[in-house]
């Protein structure tokens, strides 16, 4: 049995925020029913907006906005992506646990741990990471994250997820960052410095390494995307594990403060339109 026939192609997406969003997309694109929940009305109807705008009425209907789990099929297949915070994080999934008893339970995270967020769970073996980039409907790779006390059954499903979606997984053990956060924070965090130091200006640090190195996006530039918070917040958590070479330079703290956060707030190392490409 393939992945999609095992989950009937359902899934139950947690938080409608930009990335629920995104991976909203990418399973209604592949023809999955998707339940997206979230306590706020707003963050549903922007979910909806958009994605109705993308791919028309007839994948729209594809979505089951819900504020409430209640009536969600249990033993189903759930995808957690709340804000990156531990605590929210664990507290969510303890709940999506208690009330839809998934038969495989994930959570999209760049960087937290794991384990940490186990300890909170009945059946921890059911529970890993999926790292989904952004852009997710087009990146080509998805970050499959376990621990120790992961199922080898729960890391196969995964796997399969990831292929089903057409999309390249990596398999990495629970580490602060992972792989990809840890060498892509590093990368942008020195693209930083380079502004901060006036080595450089943004535009021609990323055309450096667009250019010179085959990245099809510079760090800076992808910094924006991602967000100039979840830097922050990444790079936070990194240096508390590793130490001084993640430590956030303070143009970052200096442009978060100001509200400057990248792409959704129209303005960061870049600025941006409503509609921009990224």
């Amino acid at each position: 049995m393939n992945f999609g026939d095992k989950f009937q192609q359902r899934v139950t997406i947690i938080g409608a925020g930009t990335m629920g969003t995104s991976i909203t997309e990418l399973f209604v694109m592949h023809g999955w029913r998707v339940n997206i929940y979230d306590k706020s009305s707003v963050q549903l109807d922007d979910c909806l907006e958009r994605i109705t705008a993308s791919y028309g009425r007839a994948r729209a209907r594809l979505i089951n906005p819900v504020s409430d789990l209640t009536g969600i099929d249990q033993g189903g297949f759930v995808i957690e992506s709340v804000p990156e915070d531990i605590d929210l994080k664990i507290s969510v999934l303890a709940e999506a646990e208690k009330r839809l008893r998934p038969s495989l339970l994930t959570t999209n995270t760049s960087s937290l741990s794991i384990e940490a967020m186990q300890s909170a769970l009945d059946n921890p073996e059911r529970f890993l990471g999926l790292h989904f980039f952004q852009p997710v409907a087009s990146a080509q790779l998805i970050e499959v994250i376990h621990s120790s006390i992961t199922s080898a059954e729960s890391l196969e499903m995964a796997i399969q997820c990831a292929e089903f979606m057409q999309r390249r997984p990596i398999v990495v053990r629970d580490s602060a960052g992972f792989a990809t956060s840890r060498l892509a924070v590093s990368l942008g965090l020195e693209a930083m410095r380079m502004v901060e130091e006036g080595i450089a200006d943004p535009e021609d640090i990323d055309a450096g390494m667009r250019l010179g190195y085959g990245h099809e996006v510079g760090p800076l530039r992808m910094t924006d995307i991602v967000g100039l918070d979840v830097r922050l917040a990444i790079s936070n958590h990194l240096a508390t594990k590793f130490g001084a070479r993640f430590e956030p330079p303070q143009i970052l703290r200096r442009m978060v403060a100001e509200g400057k956060l990248g792409r959704k707030s129209g303005l960061g190392f870049f600025r941006w339109e409503v509609g921009d490409e990224i």
